[in-house]
């Protein structure tokens, strides 16, 4: 079999990618050992006997197989896990989000008069005791404790 390295070379050069992935016609053999020019090796990517293979992928199939395992509640032993149970925890994103709007909140009722400061620090407190479960119910126990 003939030497077809340079033919290669330069098809990877005018295809633009990689020497691995150019794929040599075995039954044209003969006419790609005979190609020695950028020009030769156009006409015969033209004609079909030199291609360039598609981009190998990685499979996501195992990786969605381990998801739905994991949904179900598998694979989440001892052996899996790698944070504390604190930093593994979602719930600690849905308290941040909560804990900030709630505390938004009360600094624009305290800088509109609503609230005093003794109000305010009370609410302030309460609410990183997470007394509130979301601004709506902050709201109603504000008003409760201003009507009394």
């Amino acid at each position: 079999m003939t030497d077809l390295t340079n033919q290669k070379r330069l098809a990877a050069k005018v295809l633009g990618c990689g020497v691995h992935r150019v794929w040599l016609n075995p039954e044209a053999s003969s006419d790609i050992a005979v190609a020695i020019t950028r020009e030769d090796i156009r006409g015969l990517i033209a004609s079909g006997s030199i291609k360039a293979e598609a981009v190998k992928g990685v499979s996501r199939g195992r990786a969605r197989a381990r998801d739905a395992k994991r949904r179900y509640g598998h694979r989440k032993g001892h052996g899996s896990r790698k944070g504390t149970k604190g930093a593994r925890n979602p719930r600690k994103e849905q308290w941040m989000k909560k804990i900030r709007a709630l505390r938004r909140k009360l600094k624009e009722l305290r800088a509109d008069g609503t609230l005093d400061k003794s109000a305010f620090c009370k609410a302030y407190r309460k609410a990183k005791g997470g007394e509130y479960k979301n601004l709506a119910h902050m709201e109603t126990h504000l008003n409760i404790a201003k009507k009394e």
